[in-house]
C-alpha cells in the first residue's frame, strides 16, 4: 500500500514537471511567441505585396512546369515559415552548449540579418492594427488643411493686389481733379479746366479702376468661392470594407488636390492677365514730354502700377503633403518602406520612448512626417516578440549534442578490448579497465605515448602498441576525441590541455593543510608547542588535476616511469543515455572463455608462449 502510494506520487509528479516543469513552459512560450511572430511576418509580408503592386491580379497564382500553378498566398506561407524556422533555428544554435566560436559568428549574424527581416514585415502588422486608422484621418486632415492654407495665401495676395489698386486709383483721382482745378498734373504746364490733359488723366482713371473692377470680379470673387468650398469639404470617409474606405480616400484627397490646384491655376492665369494690363498702364504714363506716344506723364504713377504688377504676377506655390491611405495592405506597405528609409530615426525614437517612460521623441521622416507614439508602440509590439524569443533561448539554450550509437557497437568496444588485452602481453580486461578515470566533469582515457614506452621493459612496447590500436578503435567508433585546441585565427581563450596543464599548478583547496594551520593559529590552546610546530610545518599540498591522476593510474597498471613521463589524453564524446563502453565493460569475456563468469573480477594473466 506505502509502495503504490510512492509509486503513485512519483508518476504524478513526473506528469506535474512535465506539464508545468520551467524547461517545458519555456517552451511553450517559445512556441507561442514563434507562432505571433509568424503570423505578424506572414500578414505583413502579404499584404506588402499586395499593398505595392499595381497589378489586380497581385494575389493570384503563377504557373510552374507541367501546368501546376502555386498561389501567391502559398508562396508566402512557404517562404515565412522557411524563414522563421531558420531564425528560431540560427538563434538556438547561437546560444547552444559547447558550439564552437566559428560556428557561433556564422549563425548569430544570419538570426540577426532574419529577426530584422522579421521585425520589418511585422512592424507593418502591427502598425496597420494599431496605427492605421488614425494616420489615414490624420493624413487626409493634413492634405485638406494644406489645401485651405494655400487658398488663404492666394487670398491674401488678392486682397493686397486689390488695396494696390485701390491706392493707385484714389492717387489717379486726385491727379485728375488736381488737373481740373488747377493744372500741371502731366508734366507739362496746363491751365485749369477738362482740356485734353485732362481727358487723359480721366482715361488712364477710367482704365485702372476697370481693371479693379474686373479683378474684384473675375478674380477675387471666384477664388473666394473655392476657398469657401474647400474649407467645407468634408474629410471623413465612409464605407464599411477596407476597399470602399479607400476609395472613399482617394475621392476625396483627389477633390481636395483637385481644388486647390484650380485655385491655384485661375490665380495665376488671372494674375499674369492683370500685370500685364497693369504694365501697359504704366509704359503709357511714363512716356516724357515731346516724346512719341506722350499723353500724361506721371512716373509716380507708372511707380505705383509696375509694383500692383509685381504684386499680381506673383505664381501662387502649392505645399501639399501627400495623403496616403493607410489601412489594410496599403497601410503595411506605407509602414514597411517608412520603417526601412527611416530606421535610424525609428531606432532613436523608439530607445527615448521606452527611457523616458512614454513620451513622444518628436522625431520625423525624411518625409517630414512625425514619428507619433503609436508608430513606437507598434515598433514595441514587433521588436519585444523577437526580444522574447532571444532571452527565452538564452535562458534554456539547447544542451551539447549527444551522439546515438547502435547495438552493435558494444560488441565493436568489446571485440577491440579483447583484441588489445590479447596482444598486450600479461594483460586481461581488468588491465584496460585501469586506462579509464574520472575528473571534474568528463571522463577520460588515458594511455603512454607509443614512442615513450621503455624497450628496456619487457612486453611494453607491444602493451603501447595495442593501446594506441585501442585507442585508434574507440575513436573511429566517436566515443572518444582528442582534446580541442584553439584555432589559429583565435587570439584568446586557451584550449583544454592548456587548462588541465594549469590546473597541476595550483594548490589544492580540498587538502587538509590549510584548514589545520587556520585552526592552529585561531585555538593555540590545547597543543603542546611541538603539536603546533608539527601542523604548521607541514608543506601545502598542491592540486591533482587529471595529468596527477592518470600519472598515479599508469603507475598502477604497471606502466614504466619512463611511459608514465610522456602521456596521451583522450576525452569521451557526450552520448544519448547509458555510455555503450560502460555496457561494454560491464559484460566482458576474456578470449576463449565462455563460462559466463564476471569478467569484471581481477583475472590472473594468461601464461605467455615461451
Amino acid at each position: 500500500m506505502f509502495a503504490s502510494s510512492k509509486v503513485s506520487g512519483s508518476v504524478w509528479g513526473r506528469i506535474a514537471d512535465y506539464i508545468f516543469g520551467r524547461n517545458s513552459l519555456i517552451g511553450i512560450a517559445s512556441l507561442m511567441l514563434l507562432t505571433i511572430s509568424g503570423y505578424a511576418t506572414w500578414s505583413g509580408m502579404n499584404d506588402f505585396i499586395i499593398g505595392v503592386s499595381q497589378s489586380p491580379g497581385a494575389a493570384q497564382g503563377r504557373e510552374i512546369i507541367g501546368g501546376l500553378s502555386v498561389t501567391n498566398n502559398m508562396l508566402v506561407i512557404a517562404i515565412v515559415v522557411a524563414l522563421t524556422f531558420l531564425m528560431w533555428l540560427a538563434l538556438r544554435e547561437s546560444f547552444a552548449a559547447k558550439r564552437v566560436l566559428r560556428d557561433r559568428m556564422l549563425t548569430f549574424p544570419l538570426y540577426f540579418f532574419l529577426a530584422l527581416w522579421s521585425i520589418g514585415f511585422g512592424y507593418g502588422f502591427w502598425w496597420s492594427l494599431i496605427a492605421g486608422e488614425e494616420a489615414t484621418r490624420s493624413s487626409l486632415s493634413g492634405l485638406q488643411e494644406d489645401a485651405r492654407d494655400a487658398a488663404t495665401a492666394i487670398a491674401a495676395r488678392l486682397d493686397a493686389v486689390k488695396v494696390q489698386l485701390d491706392s493707385v486709383v484714389s492717387w489717379s483721382d486726385g491727379q485728375m481733379a488736381r488737373e481740373e482745378t488747377s493744372g500741371g498734373s502731366c508734366g507739362v504746364a496746363s491751365g485749369a479746366g477738362r482740356g485734353p490733359l485732362y481727358n487723359a488723366r480721366r482715361s488712364v482713371r477710367d482704365s485702372i479702376a476697370s481693371l479693379r473692377d474686373n479683378v474684384t470680379t473675375a478674380w477675387i470673387g471666384p477664388v473666394q468661392q473655392d476657398v469657401e468650398k474647400l474649407r467645407q469639404a468634408a474629410s471623413q470617409l465612409a464605407g464599411e470594407t477596407v476597399a470602399e474606405r479607400q476609395q472613399a480616400f482617394e475621392a476625396t484627397a483627389a477633390r481636395i488636390r483637385g481644388t486647390a490646384r484650380a485655385i491655384a491655376a485661375r490665380s495665376n492665369e488671372l494674375g499674369r492677365s492683370t500685370a500685364t494690363e497693369m504694365r501697359a498702364i504704366a509704359s503709357a504714363v511714363t512716356v516724357a514730354p515731346k516724346q512719341p506716344g506722350f499723353s500724361c506723364y506721371d512716373p509716380t504713377l507708372g511707380q505705383r502700377l509696375n509694383q500692383a504688377a509685381e504684386q499680381a504676377d506673383q505664381p501662387a506655390v502649392l505645399n501639399l503633403r501627400d495623403a496616403s491611405f493607410s489601412e489594410g495592405p496599403a497601410g503595411v506597405a506605407n509602414a514597411v518602406k517608412a520603417l526601412w528609409e527611416n530606421m535610424g530615426s525609428y531606432t532613436g525614437s523608439l530607445w527615448r520612448y521606452v527611457v523616458s517612460g512614454g513620451s513622444v521623441s518628436g522625431d520625423s521622416t525624411v518625409t517630414g512626417r512625425a514619428i507619433t507614439g503609436r508608430d513606437l508602440i507598434a515598433l514595441l509590439a514587433t521588436v519585444g516578440i523577437d526580444l522574447g524569443l532571444f532571452v527565452l533561448t538564452a535562458l534554456n539554450p539547447p544542451p551539447a549534442e549527444r551522439k546515438r550509437f547502435a547495438p552493435e557497437t558494444v560488441r565493436q568496444i568489446q571485440d577491440a578490448m579483447r583484441t588489445a588485452a590479447a596482444r598486450a602481453p600479461g594483460t586481461d580486461i581488468e588491465w584496460v579497465r585501469k586506462h579509464f578515470l574520472h575528473h571534474y566533469k568528463d571522463s577520460y582515457f588515458v594511455i603512454p605515448n607509443l614512442y615513450s614506452a621503455d624497450p628496456d621493459v619487457a612486453g611494453e612496447a607491444d602493451k603501447a602498441l595495442a593501446m594506441n590500436q585501442l585507442s585508434g578503435v574507440l575513436d573511429d567508433l566517436g566515443l572518444i576525441r582528442w582534446p580541442h585546441r584553439r584555432p589559429r585565427w583565435q587570439f584568446w581563450g586557451k584550449d583544454e590541455l592548456d587548462k588541465l596543464r594549469e590546473e597541476e599548478s595550483m594548490s589544492s583547496k580540498s587538502a587538509l593543510v590549510e584548514a589545520r594551520k587556520e585552526w592552529m593559529k585561531d585555538n593555540p590552546r590545547g597543543y603542546t608547542k611541538e603539536e603546533q610546530d608539527e601542523f604548521l610545518s607541514v608543506k601545502d599540498i598542491r592540486n591533482h588535476g587529471v595529468f596527477s591522476k592518470a600519472d598515479r593510474m599508469l603507475e598502477n597498471a604497471g606502466w614504466s616511469k619512463r611511459a608514465r613521463n610522456d602521456i596521451e589524453v583522450f576525452v569521451f564524446e557526450d552520448v544519448e543515455g547509458l555510455t555503450p563502453l560502460l555496457d561494454a565493460l560491464n559484460d566482458m569475456q576474456l578470449p576463449g572463455e565462455a563460462d559466463g563468469s564476471d569478467a569484471s573480477l581481477p583475472r590472473t594473466p594468461p601464461e605467455q608462449p615461451a
